[in-house]
């Protein structure tokens, strides 16, 4: 159907390849429904074709397009642009490009998928080196954008500020659906004169021009307030950004092995769970890696969605999803139009600000 949204995958990418995502199709079709949405499967025909049966999917769901050249997991990102020509990961890119595809999604080697993704769809803006990876993350208030989480370790003030563009326009498409997110940058303090001269930079930049950038942008937001779901994106530095993803899922997972000790440490703790457990299934979905899986590289000038590379189906079906609704949304139009606009905001906007030294504690 040519009014399709079509999906590229790279079904050789994570570590288990075919069996997980195909049936990772499977799970977004019997989640979300399969109308209107079809997928080209880049990598071995024929394991592919096995769990295509396996699933009940077929050509007019899936269509396969073969080649037995993969990117190995380990591999080095210069060693993956050097070979990566004609593999899976590169030719599910390369179908972004060509326009044969709204959206790609592997759970492949990451480093790979940003170099060549970079390679071939080439960045959006201007100074960014490499994309920026989002996180979906978990609140009480629903979900935040947290940018960037691993790719850029350090971000001067004006990639911050884009970060905050592309993080509004990522939660507005998948999250808010439509809305106008909020905004805050991650600080160590919500005063002004906190932080170091990029960060308070970009919080000027913003709080000065960012009604002009149609930004919604509510000023420093900290630690505490990602879990808290005080604003809708979050933006940082990679360094500090992945610190934080790295330490929230620690926690999670200590949390989790608390709860399940405590729950059977006897007949009447069993007994507690058991009446619980509605409540008990409705926490375990809310803070279930897969329910948020795929992280979206961001400032690419095409949509790549990246998936863990130990997602099950049903996280990979997940990855999908957000996927279709970044290609079905006008997210690459609406960051290239704030983009256009920063730039005219960044010409007209004085140095930096002097730096603040502050007493002694």
């Amino acid at each position: 159907m040519p009014s399709s949204t079509v999906i590229s995958l790279d079904a050789m990418g994570g570590d288990q390849g075919p069996p997980v995502v195909v049936a990772g199709v499977r799970a977004y079709r019997q989640r979300h429904g399969g109308e209107g949405v079809r997928f080209l499967l880049h990598g071995d025909e024929t394991a592919i074709r096995a769990e295509l049966l396996r699933c009940g999917l077929d050509e007019s769901v899936c269509e396969v397009r073969h080649t037995d050249k993969v990117i190995a997991m380990d591999e080095k990102p210069a060693q993956a642009m050097r070979r990566g020509k004609g593999s899976s990961l590169w030719n599910a890119i390369e179908a972004v490009k060509l326009g044969e595809a709204g959206a790609v999604v592997s759970a492949g080697n990451t480093g790979g998928l940003m170099a060549i993704s970079k390679l071939i769809l080439r960045m959006s803006a201007h100074g960014l080196e490499r994309p920026a990876i989002v996180a979906s993350w978990p609140t009480l208030r629903g979900v935040t954008a947290v940018l960037d989480v691993g790719a850029n370790v350090e971000s001067d003030a004006e990639q911050l500020v884009e970060f905050a563009i592309m993080g509004e326009a990522f939660h507005a498409a998948v999250h808010s659906h439509g809305g106008r997110p909020t905004i805050g940058i991650l600080n160590v303090g919500s005063e002004d004169m906190k932080g170091h001269d990029e960060v308070r930079e970009a919080h000027r930049i913003l709080r000065a021009d960012g009604a002009g950038l149609n930004l919604d942008y509510k000023g420093f937001v900290e630690g505490d307030d990602i879990a808290k779901g005080t604003v809708d994106v979050i933006v940082t530095d990679g360094f500090t950004g992945n610190i934080a993803l790295k330490t929230a899922e620690g926690v999670a997972r200590f949390i989790s092995a608390l709860m399940k000790e405590a729950l059977s440490s006897g007949p009447m703790a069993r007994a507690g769970a058991l009446l619980a457990l509605p409540a008990l299934k409705r926490m375990r979905q809310k803070i279930d890696p897969g329910a948020i899986n795929g992280g979206p590289l961001l400032g690419l000038n095409g949509i790549v969605v990246k998936s863990h590379g130990g997602a099950d189906a049903k996280g990979f079906g997940n990855a999908i999803r957000i996927a279709v609704d970044l290609a079905r949304s006008d997210y690459l139009v609406k960051v290239s139009t704030s983009l256009q606009r920063l730039t005219t905001v960044l010409e007209q906007s004085p140095a930096l600000v002097e730096p603040v030294t502050e007493p002694a504690q």
